[in-house]
C-alpha cells in the first residue's frame, strides 16, 4: 500500500503488511498448462475420439476462441461420457456451434489447402456474422470523459454500475463454448474492449458519485498479477471514492483454475487485497461463473471457495442456460443447493445471448421459464435468491416471470429487473405467448398493443447515444 492511501485508512484498518495471509488447505503449486487450438493434437484424450469429429473441432476453433487447461481435462470432464459430458460440451468446440452454410465454408478451404490470407478473411467474414457485440455494447456502452473522448475500457450502462476491463485481464484461464463475449479473444483489435489506464478509471468514478459499484471484468480479472489488480483497485480506499460501495470481480478462475487462489505464487497476496479491501468497508463480490454443479465438485474448487471466503468476500454465482450442458431442472437444484451448501449466493440464471454459437446453445424463452421453475421448486428458500431467467438485451435485463391467461390471451409476463432508464424497473409488461422465442426482440407485445411501455423512450435514448458516435 502506498503511503498517501495507507495515511488515509481509518484507525481499525489494518495496512497490508499487518494483514496475514487467510489460512489454506496445503495444496502443492501446480504447474499452468494450457492448450489452443494449435495444440489439438497434443490433447491425449482426443485420440479417443474419430478423425472427423478431430477436424470438427479444428474448424470451428478456427472461427470462435478454443482454450483448455489440464485441471479441466484431468478433474471436471468425465471422458467416458464424451461428446455428451456437460464440461466438455462447455470447454469443446462442437460442430453445430457454426451454422451449417458458416461450417461448410471454412471446412472447405481448410481441406483445399488455402493460403493463410484466404482463410482469415473467410474467417473473418463469419465472425462478423455472429453478431459479436450483442444488445448494442460498442456503440451504447461506452462512456465518454469531459472532453468527449470515448473511453473504451469502460461500459456504463445502469447509473449505479460502472464495468471496467482491464487489458492485463483479457483472457480466461479456459473458454467456454458459449461465451458471449468470445470477440474478446479472437485477436482482433477491433472487437477488443480493454484499458490498461488506471488513472482514466479512477478519474471517471471520481467525476460520477452516482456510481455505487464497479464490476472488473473480462476475459477473468483473475488472470492477472495481484500487482495489476492491485493498481486498479487499491486507490479506491480513498475518501474521494466513498460512494464506490462494491468492488465486484467478474471470474471463472473457481471452475478452470482454482489453484489461482491457493498455491500460485501471489495467491497470498490475493488474498490479503481481497482482506484489505473488505476492512476497509467495500462490500467485495466475486462474480463467479457457473454452469454444472461438477465445477464445485473438486477439492481444489471447495478449498478455493474457503480460502476466499475467509477474506469476507462474498461469492455470487450466476450463469447463463444453455443446451447441452444445463438444460435440466435437476442440474440447476443440485446446482444451486451446492453452491448454498458452500456459502455462495444464488444470483442469476441468464438466457444464453444473442451472439456467437447462439444457435446451438439457446432454449426457447418458455423452456428456460420451465426448469427455472421446477429448479425453484426443489430448493429452500436460501437457493431462491437466484433471479431469472433474465435477458441481458440493449434495453435493459427483462426477467421472464411466468407465463399467465390474461383476458383469454396467453402471454409471457415480463419486467425489468435493471434499464436504461432506473424508472422502467420492476415495472411488469406482457408480451404474446410465443413457443419458439428465445429472445426480446422475437416478442411482440400482448393485447394488440403496438408497442412496449418502455419503446419510444428506448428509441430516443438510443438515437442520443448513436448520434454521438
Amino acid at each position: 500500500m502506498s503511503a498517501q492511501v495507507q495515511a488515509l485508512q481509518p484507525h481499525h484498518i489494518r495496512p497490508l503488511a499487518q494483514i496475514p495471509p487467510a489460512g489454506v488447505d496445503f495444496f502443492d503449486p501446480v504447474p499452468f498448462k494450457v492448450y489452443t487450438q494449435r495444440d489439438l493434437d497434443r490433447i491425449a484424450p482426443l485420440a479417443r475420439l474419430s478423425p472427423e469429429q478431430r477436424f470438427e473441432m479444428k474448424v470451428v476453433s478456427s472461427v470462435l476462441p478454443f482454450r483448455v487447461n489440464q485441471y479441466v481435462i484431468d478433474e471436471l470432464i468425465d471422458w467416458s461420457k464424451v461428446p455428451d459430458d456437460p464440461i466438455f460440451q462447455l470447454t469443446f468446440p462442437q460442430r453445430g456451434m457454426l451454422a451449417p452454410e458458416h461450417y461448410e465454408r471454412i471446412a472447405g478451404l481448410i481441406r483445399g489447402g488455402a493460403d493463410k490470407a484466404e482463410l482469415e478473411r473467410a474467417v473473418g467474414e463469419v465472425r462478423h456474422a455472429l453478431n459479436p457485440h450483442p444488445a448494442d455494447q460498442m456503440e451504447m456502452n461506452m462512456p465518454r470523459d469531459e472532453h468527449g473522448k470515448r473511453l473504451e475500457g469502460m461500459q456504463h450502462k445502469y447509473r449505479e454500475t460502472v464495468l471496467f476491463f482491464p487489458t492485463q485481464g483479457q483472457t480466461c484461464h479456459s473458454f467456454c463454448s458459449f461465451c458471449f463475449r468470445w470477440a474478446q479473444f479472437v485477436g482482433d483489435k477491433e472487437l477488443r474492449i480493454c484499458s490498461s489506464e488506471a488513472a482514466e478509471l479512477h478519474g471517471y468514478l471520481r467525476s460520477h458519485p452516482e456510481v455505487t459499484d464497479l464490476l472488473v471484468t473480462g476475459g477473468d480479472p483473475m488472470v492477472m498479477k495481484t500487482r495489476h489488480l492491485r493498481d486498479f483497485l487499491e486507490p479506491l480506499l480513498q475518501p474521494e471514492f466513498d460512494h464506490v460501495q462494491t468492488i465486484r470481480i467478474g471470474s471463472k478462475a473457481l471452475t478452470f483454475w482454482p489453484h489461482r487462489f491457493l498455491g500460485a505464487d501471489d495467491a497470498d497476496d490475493l488474498i490479503r487485497l481481497l482482506t484489505q479491501l473488505v476492512e476497509a468497508g467495500k462490500h467485495v463480490a466475486l462474480m463467479a461463473h457457473y454452469n454444472h454443479w461438477k465445477e464445485l465438485d473438486t477439492e481444489a474448487a471447495q478449498a478455493a471457495i474457503r480460502r476466499i471466503r475467509s477474506t469476507g468476500a462474498v461469492i455470487r454465482a450466476q450463469g447463463p442456460l444453455v443446451a447441452h450442458i444445463n438444460d435440466d431442472p435437476a442440474v440447476w437444484a443440485k446446482l444451486w443447493k451446492l453452491e448454498v451448501k458452500l456459502g455462495l449466493v444464488p444470483y442469476y440464471m441468464f438466457v444464453e445471448r444473442d451472439t456467437g454459437a447462439r444457435n446451438y446453445f439457446e432454449v426457447p424463452l418458455v423452456r428456460a421459464w420451465e426448469i427455472y421453475r421446477e429448479a425453484m421448486q426443489q430448493v429452500s428458500g436460501l437457493a431462491r435468491t437466484a433471479r431469472g431467467p433474465s435477458m441481458s438485451a440493449s434495453p435493459g435485463k427483462v426477467e421472464i416471470q411466468g407465463v399467465a391467461e390474461i383476458a383469454g390471451e396467453k402471454v409471457f409476463v415480463l419486467r425489468f429487473i435493471q434499464g436504461r432508464n432506473p424508472d422502467w424497473v420492476q415495472r411488469p409488461f406482457f408480451a404474446r405467448f410465443d413457443d419458439k422465442a428465445t429472445w426480446l426482440d422475437q416478442l411482440v407485445p400482448a393485447f394488440g398493443e403496438e408497442k412496449w411501455f418502455w419503446q419510444d423512450e428506448y428509441k430516443a435514448i438510443r438515437e442520443d447515444l448513436l448520434a454521438a458516435v
